[in-house]
C-alpha cells in the first residue's frame, strides 16, 4: 500500500479538518439527483464510475459517459475511492478506508446494494476478463484473489513497491507498475507471476492507477512525467514500442487514463481547470471534453473527481 499512503493520508487530513462541521456539498440519490455537468459530452455511450469528495468525504459516484445523470452510490462517513467496474458491468470493486493510511477491498452491485468486504488490507485494481478474480495491491506487492475473497495469492516479492493496474483482454497477463529499478516503470507478467517483462524504460515516472490494455489488446494507455515533470497521457503498443504522447500541458496533471469499452475514447482526470475533474478525449488525443464541473466545498476544500472507470451500458436503458 506504499503507493496509496500519500493519498490516504491526504484523505485523513481533509477529513480531520471537517470533523466538527455538518456534511458539506449536495447529497445525490435517486433519479431526481442534480446533474453536475453543465455541458455533457456529445456522442459518448456507457457509464463511468469515479470517486469524489463533493459530499464532504470521498464516495463512489456513477454517471453516464456523457457526464449526465450523476448518482451517488455510497453514503457514509468512511472514505471510499478508486472504483473498478466488473467486466459485465454488474459490480463495482473499490477501496474503503479502514484507518488512516490503510484500506479494505469492497465489492457492491452496480446500484450500490449488496456491499461485501473481500479482504481487510488492500486496494482492488483490475478484474480478470471472466470476472472470476481480482488483482489487488497490498503492502507494495501484487496479489490476486477470487471474487468471493478466497484463494489469495501473492504474485510479486520485492522490497520495492509493485501495484497492479490492468488485466489483459485475453486473460493471460497482468500489467503493473513497479519501482524495482529505482523509479516507477510499467511491467507485465503472466497471471501466475512468471515471465516478468519491462515495458517502459525512462528516468521519469511511468504510471497510472488504471493503466491498461485497449479492448483489442493492441495498445496500452498510461500516464507519465517524461514530458517535463508534470503528468501527461501516453499510449504505446502492447510490447512497449511506439510510445505516443496524447496530452501536452505544462504544469497540469493529466492522470489515470482508462479506455472506453469500444476503444475509441480515453477518460482521465485533469487539473487543467484549477481543480481535479474528469475529461474524455478521442483515442488519438483529439476532441477533449470536460465531463464534471466543480470547484470547492463551502469551506474552501477543493473537490476531487478522479479515477474514472468505464462500462458499456448506460445507467438506465
Amino acid at each position: 500500500m506504499r503507493n496509496r499512503i500519500p493519498v490516504l493520508c491526504l484523505i485523513c487530513l481533509l477529513a480531520a479538518c471537517r470533523e466538527s462541521g455538518p456534511p458539506l456539498g449536495p447529497a445525490l440519490a435517486g433519479p431526481g439527483a442534480p446533474r453536475f455537468s453543465t455541458t455533457p459530452g456529445d456522442g459518448l455511450h456507457g457509464a463511468i464510475a469515479f470517486h469524489s469528495n463533493r459530499d464532504g468525504d470521498f464516495d463512489i459516484y456513477v454517471m453516464n459517459a456523457d457526464g449526465s445523470d450523476v448518482t451517488q452510490l455510497t453514503h457514509n462517513d468512511i472514505h471510499e475511492f478508486d472504483p473498478v467496474w466488473s467486466p459485465n458491468g454488474q459490480q463495482i470493486a473499490f477501496t474503503k478506508l479502514s484507518g488512516c493510511c490503510s484500506g479494505t477491498v469492497v465489492v457492491t452491485n452496480a446500484d450500490g446494494s449488496g456491499e461485501r468486504q473481500l479482504t481487510d488490507n488492500g486496494s482492488p485494481d483490475a478484474w480478470s476478463p471472466d470476472g472470476k478474480q481480482l488483482a489487488f495491491g497490498r503492502d507494495g506487492e501484487v496479489f490476486v484473489m477470487n471474487v468471493d475473497g478466497s484463494g489469495v495469492t501473492q504474485l510479486t516479492h520485492n522490497d520495492a513497491y509493485d501495484k497492479p493496474t490492468g488485466w489483459s483482454p485475453n486473460g493471460k497477463q497482468i500489467l503493473f507498475q513497479s519501482e524495482r529499478d529505482g523509479n516507477r516503470e510499467l511491467y507485465v507478467m503472466n497471471v501466475d507471476g512468471t515471465g516478468v517483462t519491462r515495458l517502459t524504460d525512462n528516468p521519469a515516472s511511468d504510471e497510472g492507477d488504471l493503466a491498461s490494455w485497449s479492448p483489442s489488446g493492441e495498445q496500452i494507455v498510461f500516464s507519465s512525467r517524461r514530458d517535463g515533470g508534470d503528468l501527461d497521457i501516453f499510449t504505446m503498443n502492447a510490447d512497449g514500442s511506439g510510445i505516443t504522447q496524447l496530452t501536452f500541458n505544462d504544469g497540469i496533471e493529466d492522470d489515470d487514463p482508462v479506455w472506453s469499452p469500444d476503444g475509441k475514447h480515453i477518460a482521465f482526470q485533469s487539473t487543467r481547470d484549477g481543480d481535479e475533474e474528469i475529461y474524455v478525449m478521442n483515442a488519438d488525443g483529439s476532441g477533449v471534453q470536460q465531463l464534471t464541473f466543480n470547484s470547492a466545498l463551502p469551506d474552501g476544500t477543493p473537490i476531487f473527481d478522479a479515477v474514472a472507470t468505464w462500462r458499456s451500458r448506460p445507467l438506465r436503458p
